[in-house]
């Protein structure tokens, strides 16, 4: 592969010290440093960074034993571009890493292995205060001297992962391929805390649903198969890229190991999310005949009562009719023989209906 030597004015400081974190920035460059035996080597700009790697001023054989790590959050066009011809990475791979909305997925371009992650996170969307998953990107370079990390979305923050594995030489001494499993692992980690709290929600709906309390969870069911499904669109298709990590030659045995790891975590957390959707069925289909029993026992109630009503509103119907020869309307007990009867019917009709549930 072609590899351009950067010059020396490329993807400077821009006026801030190497490593230190930034609140308002005009790069998309995060971080970087070069990576000799598992120690980092802090550099003025990423193009010092990849000299000191690829001119081997480190070992007497000329063999630096390195790699070099950039970091970038959103790049435009032009600084991913600047990149690419610094590390001979792929048009189509960075016309994806610029663009996001990418289907996880792993691609080999000559030494050059692409790999695409969905991030998650489970946040307060809207006045309701109602929490939604939200999905971002993880775009990974992985070269035999170099990782690039392109990372899409508030989610997915990798400046944790990077001082955790400075703080571990050793693993950090494996090359790219540890950057790419402690990013793998961190991805799946986060996966793992949404399907909990989305497990959560689930059990608050499930013991609303069955309380005695009458309440339209309908609404709230349906925005948890929908947030369910956006879980399963980041998880499940990760399965596959993982795995076939995990066989590749660029990574040591050691590192596979771990990548198995995170496969077993990821597998746990994909049939934790599947299994959502097989229990948020039987919720929803229980709340939806909680609903129409409620609505047929308010029905029979209205009936009831109207039944009640019925009677004396007949009987004043009839003697309500302006007849001059009406039985019982010249005589002495008509009215409140006709009151007792009105509601000797009421109470015996009151005590049928309390009697069947109705009332």
């Amino acid at each position: 592969m072609t590899r351009v030597r950067p010059s020396r004015a490329l993807f400077k400081t821009r006026g801030r010290p190497t490593g230190v974190p930034v609140q308002s920035r005009d790069s998309a460059v995060i971080d970087w440093a070069a990576y000799i035996d598992g120690h980092r080597v802090s550099t003025a700009t990423v193009g010092d960074a990849v000299r000191l790697i690829r001119d081997g001023r480190l070992t007497a054989d000329g063999d630096s034993a390195g790699f070099v790590w950039v970091g970038l959050h959103e790049p435009s066009a032009t600084e991913l571009t600047e990149l690419a011809e610094v590390f001979g990475l792929h048009p189509l791979a960075v016309e994806d890493a610029i663009h996001a909305h990418q289907r996880p997925k792993l691609e080999r371009y000559d030494d050059v292995h692409f790999v695409v992650m969905k991030t998650v996170g489970y946040v307060a969307s809207g006045s309701g205060g109602a929490e939604v998953v939200e999905t971002g990107e993880i775009m990974i370079f992985c070269g035999p001297d170099f990782v690039v990390t392109v990372r899409h979305g508030a989610h997915g923050e990798l400046g944790s992962v990077r001082e955790h594995l400075e703080d571990d030489p050793a693993r950090l001494a494996k090359g790219p391929a540890a950057v790419l499993h402690a990013v793998a692992d961190r991805v799946v980690d986060g996966y793992v805390c949404v399907a909990d709290a989305v497990q959560e929600d689930i059990d608050e709906v499930e013991e609303a649903v069955f309380s005695p309390e009458r309440t339209d969870e309908s609404r709230r069911i349906y925005r948890l198969k929908r947030e369910v499904i956006q879980l399963k669109r980041a998880v499940g298709p990760l399965a596959g890229p993982l795995r076939n990590l995990s066989g590749r030659r660029f990574v040591p045995t050691e590192i596979k190991e771990y990548l198995r790891d995170v496969e077993d975590h990821l597998t746990r957390v994909r049939e934790q999310v599947e299994s959502y959707d097989e229990l948020l069925n039987p919720i929803l289909q229980a709340h939806m005949t909680q609903v129409t029993v409620a609505d047929n026992q308010d029905m029979r109630r209205i009936s009831a009562w109207g039944a009640l009503f019925m009677v004396p509103t007949a009987i004043a119907g009839v003697y309500g009719m302006n007849f001059d020869f009406m039985p019982e309307t010249e005589w002495r007990y008509g009215y409140p023989m006709i009151l007792g009867f009105i509601a000797l019917a009421c109470f015996s009709l009151y005590r049928g209906f309390r009697r069947n549930g109705w009332l």
